[in-house]
């Protein structure tokens, strides 16, 4: 979170956004398969709860936010729950900022998952931040899924979930239903909260905008006549790519080996 600003640019249709890079974060969505990470994702940014089930390899999404007059970018890297590639999970979690883990309350082993999940991303980060010097801390959420199910199929008790999360002020447990949408709102707001980021960027604090207003979103002056009461929208790049492997590797590298203070991960391409 502490490095220097320097200028993204996301260029795409007749739009062109400038986000600062100390404003750009990158969430990391991780959990075993079939316990609902992309129905959590789909909440976060359609608000919508899809009943068909489609297997993630790895999905990316780029949200932009003008809050206040500010620009924000969230990267958001939706894992596959099989993790075909430990490398790839590693890297995964190297250039994470922020962490949802998730894992279904009626499926003991996804929580056993979380478990080292938890741990694996804790021995990582501190590797790096041994190495960096750096002293930021770690935002995560732990998330069990599916409470709009009946007590009868529970097989993870709340407090084995509050155990995972005690010792940590930057972790917070949260029960959730992505279905029913139950404290998802209130599950980013903590997290947004714990990362320092403005809480606008939760789902139902700001206003959704589509692309097409993207030449003028950027503007400090930004504001609507329909949506005149607000100061915080958010709009969904529809064709974000996932910066190549080869870039984040440099940024990795750069940061170990002190080559550059600023975030130089890969621009998004939009088509």
């Amino acid at each position: 979170f502490q490095d220097q600003a320097m200028m993204k640019t996301m260029s795409g249709g007749n739009c062109n956004l400038n986000v600062p890079a100390k404003n750009s974060y990158r969430m990391v969505v991780l959990g075993a398969s079939r316990v609902g990470k992309s129905s959590i994702v789909s909440r976060f940014l359609n608000g919508r709860f899809e009943d068909q089930y489609t297997p993630t390899i790895e999905d990316f999404h780029r949200k932009v936010y003008n809050i206040r007059g500010d620009m924000y970018q969230l990267d958001i890297l939706d894992t596959s729950g099989n993790h075909p590639f430990p490398a790839m999970r590693r890297l995964s979690i190297l250039t994470g900022d922020v962490f949802i883990l998730v894992f279904s309350l009626d499926n003991r082993e996804s929580f056993d998952e979380v478990k080292r999940l938890q741990k694996q991303i804790l021995e990582v980060k501190s590797c790096l931040k041994n190495k960096t010097k750096e002293s930021a801390d770690l935002p995560m959420v732990i998330c069990g899924n599916k409470n709009d199910h009946s007590e009868v199929y529970r097989k993870v008790r709340t407090d084995e979930g509050e155990n995972l999360v005690s010792s940590d002020e930057n972790c917070a447990y949260f029960e959730v239903s992505a279905k029913k949408n139950t404290n998802v709102d209130e599950m980013f707001y903590v997290l947004f909260s714990m990362a320092k980021l403005p809480h606008e960027m939760s789902p139902s604090l700001h206003r959704k905008i589509s692309i097409q207003y993207g030449d003028t979103f950027q503007q400090k002056s930004f504001r609507m006549r329909r949506f005149k009461d607000m100061d915080a929208y958010g709009m969904i790049s529809p064709f974000a790519r996932r910066p190549s492997v080869n870039s984040d590797l440099k940024y990795i590298k750069s940061k170990v080996l002190r080559e550059g203070q600023s975030r130089e991960r890969e621009k998004c391409t939009i088509q």
